[in-house]
């Protein structure tokens, strides 16, 4: 059985972090993660703020991967919030869809080896890669691939850290806790202050069932993001 750090089971961050558990292919997380790297930039709290991504594996708290019509019927919808985050309706064959996450999850807990910036870079990419390219996040060379792109990771090292698995307990740990009710959905966001919050910014519902239906966004403040930076800055 996994256990979870009795400390890591109440996530509260040092000043100047952020814990964000999140799954890549959750298009609310796309636009959060968006909106934190777009807001700390324009605030220059760059150097001030670090993101710490926690995996929300939704296929495993589903027991299922995440179905392709859920995901197809959020794009329109969500775009539409935040069209600079980058998306596209799947535009690859068919079968290179991704069935999973958790080989892209992974590598951005062992980017962390390497610093902040570079799981911070690595989690942003692959968000892309899935959003706006339509490319497969559960493939190797693809995540190999989209680290190269960042500039700023070190790809052989990610790769080695990939084959002996070393941030796979980590990944465990994250999933453990995230089938808990301390954390509630993917974006779940907490601050160095106790505070926490779930998909910030954005309520929303659904008008029939998740991949037959679609979402119906009630009320998107992005200023929120301004805030839980600042309150965040170290």
């Amino acid at each position: 059985m996994t256990t979870v750090n009795p400390v890591e089971a109440n996530p509260t961050p040092e000043p100047g972090r952020i814990i964000i558990f999140s799954d890549i292919w959750c298009s609310f997380a796309h636009i959060a993660i968006h909106r934190l790297h777009v807001t700390r930039e324009r605030l220059g709290l760059t150097d001030a703020v670090q993101f710490d991504h926690r995996a929300f594996p939704l296929e495993m708290l589903n027991d299922a991967p995440s179905p392709r019509p859920g995901t197809d019927s959020e794009v329109g919808r969500m775009a539409s919030h935040e069209p600079e985050a980058g998306w596209q309706l799947w535009q690859a064959k068919d079968w290179l869809y991704p069935s999973t996450t958790l080989p892209a999850l992974e590598a951005v807990q062992a980017a962390k080896e390497q610093g902040w910036a570079a799981s911070e870079q690595l989690d942003l990419a692959l968000r892309k890669a899935f959003w706006a390219e339509s490319r497969c996040i559960s493939h190797r060379k693809v995540i190999l691939d989209t680290a190269a792109s960042t500039g700023v990771v070190d790809v052989a090292a990610l790769n080695e850290a990939l084959d002996d698995g070393r941030a796979r307990h980590s990944l465990s740990e994250q999933t453990a806790l995230a089938k808990s009710d301390r954390i509630n959905c993917s974006p779940h966001l907490f601050l160095p202050d106790g505070t926490n919050h779930a998909n910030p910014g954005i309520q929303v519902g659904w008008t029939g069932a998740y991949g037959i239906g679609w979402p119906v966004v009630h009320a998107d403040d992005p200023a929120v993001y301004e805030d839980i930076l600042k309150r965040s800055a170290a």
